[in-house]
């Protein structure tokens, strides 16, 4: 499959203009990447500029934090679904996972899985604030939940996926479920070792520079 196809076109930054989520959408649609990743507050706009060029739109629920209450997720699920939504990505609740609370993780996964209906659910589970132990859990736990991918990272804590990291996750997951390296492909090479190592798709606002072969400095 081409890179380009592999790529989640992302502005997740609070401060987006409608003129920058336009540029990102007229990039996705040149390049013909997988989806574009937006807050919910853009997604009606995306879903009706996107209509009929092939690219998705994602978008995000309990971001970034994943402190929301589980009600409230799938609220925010079953919103973005009707406003246009054809991705979810959601933050699992890091803390009650690191709490051992494991039973009260996987429901919260469900309820937004449930929610979602027959749109793809990826499970961010921001790899950098967990131990090993605590990322093969996460990801047995979204398995279990039902959900389609697991996801390293937000892009807004402390840092972004790892070749490492998506090794283990592949390992923990199987070979049937998406494993999404989000932040740190920052560069063609980048992106290609995410995807050697098992991931079947790439989070970046760099997603122009790496299919031009070019290298950024900075960036999601």
């Amino acid at each position: 499959m081409p890179i380009n196809q592999y790529i989640d076109h992302t502005l997740l930054k609070p401060e987006s203009t409608q003129e920058q989520i336009d540029h990102l959408l007229s990039e996705a649609v040149e390049y013909q990447f997988a989806s574009v990743c937006v807050n919910p507050t853009w997604v009606a706009h995306c879903s009706k500029t996107l209509a009929g060029t092939g690219v998705k739109v994602c978008t995000v629920v309990g971001f970034p934090l994943g402190a929301n209450t589980s009600s409230v997720k799938a609220f925010e699920t079953k919103d973005a679904i009707a406003n246009g939504a054809d991705e979810i990505d959601m933050v699992i609740n890091v803390g009650q996972l690191k709490s051992g609370q494991y039973e009260v993780v996987e429901a919260d996964i469900r309820a937004v899985v449930e929610a979602s209906q027959d749109k793809l659910v990826k499970v961010i589970i921001e790899t950098c604030l967990l131990t090993n132990d605590e990322k093969v859990k996460a990801c047995q736990l979204a398995v279990s939940a039902g959900a389609d991918f697991v996801k390293t990272s937000t892009g807004f804590s402390a840092a972004g996926a790892t070749v490492e990291d998506i090794v283990l996750m592949r390992e923990t997951v199987g070979p049937n479920i998406g494993v999404k390296a989000a932040g740190g492909a920052r560069s063609y090479e980048d992106a290609e070792a995410f995807i050697e190592a098992g991931a079947t798709r790439i989070g970046t606002s760099s997603g122009v520079a790496i299919v031009s072969g070019e290298t950024v400095t900075e960036g999601y």
